[in-house]
């Protein structure tokens, strides 16, 4: 996915860092609203489980649990110290630069080190806020063949689904957002400039210099997909978190 398909989603995007956030209800909205674009509102009258969800009905609503999802964790890692404020997906250096961190910090350039963690994590914040549009196109693109089956499945099977069809594509899709976030919050630049300092020390025999936008990248995609697996377990364990009539009926014990 190039940056012109992520133009034409821009309705979906929250603003830029820092910037004011669109609510989890508005953006919640919007990817119904996206997912909902061109596709059939008959309902199959095959396929009925005790509880009589039909096959479309199911698959309209794993597509809307996963909307929710969507919604949820990017308004939580899209704010400020989304990723930095929160023991869970705060980044630290990729492990390959781990050496780096200890010997600067040993050095007396522990302040060189934390600034490069510091805007690590404020890119990411800034990355996630492009993700919707992609999110959604992968969510569009999903067979509901097995939609009946996910439902009744275990507390995170529709998650687990969407991850193990869509994570290359959304890696690949996303990776961009992230170069773009690194170099707008001077992330890149404050990594190159530890990962030089630290390549230019004489007791430096194996330099180093790790894919900082392929560990971003994947550390934001699996932080996205641990708060969808959260708000589905919510959903099916948590009447309360079924807002809408279709989660109720999809999600409701038989």
């Amino acid at each position: 996915m190039n940056h012109n398909i992520m133009k034409k989603g821009i309705v979906f995007l929250l603003p830029a860092l820092f910037a004011l956030q669109v609510s989890q209800a508005q953006l919640l909205k919007k990817l119904n609203k996206a997912l909902n674009n061109g596709t059939s509102t008959s309902q199959s009258s095959s396929g009925n489980t005790a509880t009589n969800v039909t096959e479309s009905e199911a698959g309209a609503g794993i597509k809307e649990a996963l909307a929710k999802g969507v919604s949820s964790g990017i308004a939580m890692l899209s704010k400020k110290d989304g990723f930095f404020g929160n023991e869970a997906y705060k980044m630290f250096l990729p492990e390959d630069a781990v050496k780096i961190e200890r010997t600067l910090r040993s050095i007396g350039l522990g302040s060189q080190v934390d600034k490069a963690i510091l805007q690590i994590n404020r890119a990411a914040e800034g990355a996630v806020s492009h993700a919707a549009p992609i999110f959604t196109d992968a969510i569009k693109q999903m067979t509901v063949t097995d939609a009946l089956k996910l439902v009744t499945g275990g507390n995170n099977s529709v998650t687990d689904y969407f991850k193990s069809k869509t994570t290359d594509q959304l890696t690949a899709a996303f990776a961009p957002s992230v170069k773009g976030a690194l170099d707008s919050t001077s992330a890149t630049k404050y990594y190159t400039d530890i990962v030089n300092t630290y390549n230019k020390l004489p007791t430096t025999i194996n330099k180093v210099n790790p894919d900082l936008q392929q560990y971003v990248t994947a550390r934001a995609v699996t932080a996205l997909f641990d708060r969808i697996s959260k708000e589905e377990e919510n959903i099916r364990q948590n009447p309360a978190a079924r807002t809408t009539d279709l989660l109720k009926k999809v999600f409701s014990k038989s």
